[in-house]
């Protein structure tokens, strides 16, 4: 049987599948999936029917069942298959038919009403598409306009650092700001209490450069963070003089969209959509290349964004440049990893060590050694985790990275005791809390100490007083991640210990100016039955959590949401993003609460 719509034909016999005469690939799996729901068009085919006749009696996860739908909803587009939640799909594309003895027969699929309402969710997602398009656009050329009209931004300068080289002045009148000099903070003490000194300094100076250049045999390199009150624009140049990087410098940041980007709140679909046009005016620009292949594995399009890393990986090597390879290297690393593809993971970061060796970049050197530690990790070698970060750790330590160094060392704590070496586990904690002493750092920092304590800790019981210490030293700074990831722990205790007035202790307090916030106060109206405002607040998170570009929190909304079907809450909706959307990572991690929705 041979089967017929929207311009590709279907051969039922030989499993295969053509779009305008042209032999497109598909999986085996895939096709009889495909062959099973045509065949099938009037019912909802099961996912254990799905998993009989595809499989036929071999063991797999009903994982495999939802990425083989996902990757035929790609092919066909997302109206193509319908989920009915808890009993299974059902094809929705009208199609005709031709087995070799008879003509072609048109067939309509049941239900029309449920077709044409996919069809118009998949206009109306047409237009939001073509409108984030728009604004990009517009806000590039009203930002360009805007710029020529409006005097010169004003941006305060920390100190600008040297490392392997004589300090020499700085030529910052060549910089196309009007500029004011910090002269009371040195760039390590900025660099090391950041998000104190830019909440103490922004209203003042809501524009903050800061920089640091070194010497490699042949060149000098520049390492450079742009601060803003909506984001931050970094990257590192390389040149013959520091001179010449300054005016380098001072060009580059002059370019409109990335003042834009920093001083005003923008979704992550716009922000990609304004690094794209940029990229396509100057397709040379790898630091807009870098920003650009960043935004995407941070929205975790990991395909899209393998694909511009290579482009910036064969830019690099036309450009004879090793610091943009080994940038390009990473990201590989970084996509392949997130893709559970470890070897080839592997390769590219020794490339990139080799990249970084040959400019003596010792930042991005800790990033790689940190990196791998991760894939000692997968193959169970604890002797080579604890080479590589400790590496990670002198690299950092060479060029006064507090930051880099203090993970280091923390990281290499938590996987001391993943790996069950207990003495580890507390001198490398021990170490880092001294260094935190020594380097005289704001209270913050110390708050990863606890939370590690609540990690190694055996029980909810034992962990909460160390999450509670973690919330006093956070008092300062409620957004920082272990303050989070503290007051999420201790709202799952109160709740499952039955404990609802100290939940609500803990979460009443809280705004509603972060998804997470918003998720949590979700979730104790949801357990308190406040049926309005537990929608409300879900609604809220969902819709925060969507534009600031937090995928996973996304899923845990969309979680929460689908947990109790309700007429007043979209269920539907939910259950397809998380059918959309979901990652390994994060369905495996939700395995069991996934199950019980009937996804997984």
């Amino acid at each position: 049987m041979r089967y017929y719509f929207e311009q590709f034909e279907f051969d039922a016999n030989s499993l295969t599948l053509k779009h305008n005469q042209q032999t497109i690939a598909i999986r085996h799996n895939e096709a009889l999936l495909l062959k099973l729901l045509l065949e099938n068009n009037q019912s909802v085919v099961s996912k254990d029917t799905i998993l009989s006749e595809v499989w036929q009696g071999k063991v797999v996860s009903e994982q495999a069942v939802f990425q083989n739908i996902s990757h035929l909803r790609s092919l066909f587009g997302g109206n193509a298959i319908k989920t009915f939640a808890k009993r299974g799909y059902q094809w929705q594309l009208t199609f005709q038919c031709q087995n070799a003895e008879s003509p072609i027969q048109p067939v309509n699929v049941p239900s029309t009403a449920q077709q044409t309402r996919a069809q118009n969710k998949t206009h109306w997602r047409l237009i939001a598409f073509i409108a984030v398009l728009l604004i990009g656009f517009v806000s590039y050329f009203s930002s360009v306009f805007s710029v020529n009209k409006e005097s010169k931004p004003q941006v305060a300068i920390v100190p600008f650092t040297f490392t392997n080289m004589a300090e020499q002045e700085v030529p910052i009148h060549q910089l196309t700001f009007k500029v004011n000099e910090l002269k009371n903070i040195s760039a390590q003490q900025y660099e090391a209490t950041q998000i104190l000194s830019y909440q103490s300094l922004k209203q003042s100076h809501p524009l903050i450069l800061s920089g640091s250049f070194w010497r490699s045999e042949k060149q000098v390199h520049l390492d450079f963070l742009l601060k803003g009150l909506s984001g931050d624009w970094q990257g590192q140049m390389s040149g013959t003089t520091i001179e010449q990087l300054t005016k380098n410098l001072a060009a580059h940041l002059q370019q409109p969209f990335i003042l834009e980007m920093v001083t005003k709140p923008l979704s992550p679909e716009v922000k990609q959509a304004r690094l794209s046009i940029a990229h396509q005016e100057s397709p040379k620009d790898l630091l807009v290349l870098n920003r650009l292949v960043d935004t995407y594995i941070t929205m975790e399009q990991y395909d899209t964004a393998m694909t511009l890393a290579d482009k910036l990986e064969q830019l690099a090597i036309e450009e004879n440049n090793p610091q943009q390879l080994g940038n390009a290297l990473l990201f590989q690393s970084s996509i392949l990893t997130n893709k559970e593809i470890f070897e080839l993971s592997n390769h590219k970061l020794m490339n990139a060590q080799k990249a970084f060796e040959a400019i003596k970049d010792d930042r991005r050197l800790a990033d790689t050694y940190n990196a791998r530690s991760w894939l000692d990790h997968q193959n169970s070698d604890y002797n080579a985790i604890k080479k590589h970060l400790l590496l990670s750790a002198k690299h950092a330590l060479a060029v006064n990275d507090i930051e880099r160094e203090l993970h280091a060392l923390t990281y290499l704590s938590v996987l001391a005791h993943k790996h069950k070496r207990h003495d580890d586990k507390y001198l490398y904690l021990q170490q880092a809390e001294s260094k935190m002493d020594g380097y005289k750092l704001p209270q913050y920092h110390y708050a990863k100490i606890p939370f590690h304590h609540a990690i190694y800790s055996n029980s909810p019981a034992q962990r909460e007083p160390h999450l509670k210490q973690v919330l006093t030293y956070t008092e300062h700074t409620p957004n920082h991640w272990v303050a989070q990831s503290s007051r999420r722990q201790l709202l799952d205790y109160y709740i499952s210990s039955g404990r609802l007035n100290l939940a609500s202790e803990l979460v009443n307090p809280l705004d509603t100016t972060t998804p997470e916030n918003t998720l949590l106060k979700a979730r104790l109206a949801k357990e308190l039955k406040q049926q309005e405002q537990y929608q409300t607040y879900g609604k809220q998170a969902f819709e925060q959590a969507q534009l600031a570009g937090k995928r996973s929190l996304s899923l845990d909304i969309a979680l929460l949401m689908c947990d109790e079907p309700d007429k007043q809450i979209n269920y539907d909706f939910y259950f397809r993003y998380i059918e959309e959307h979901a990652t390994e990572y994060w369905s495996r991690r939700n395995q069991q609460k996934l199950h019980a929705i009937n996804i997984q």
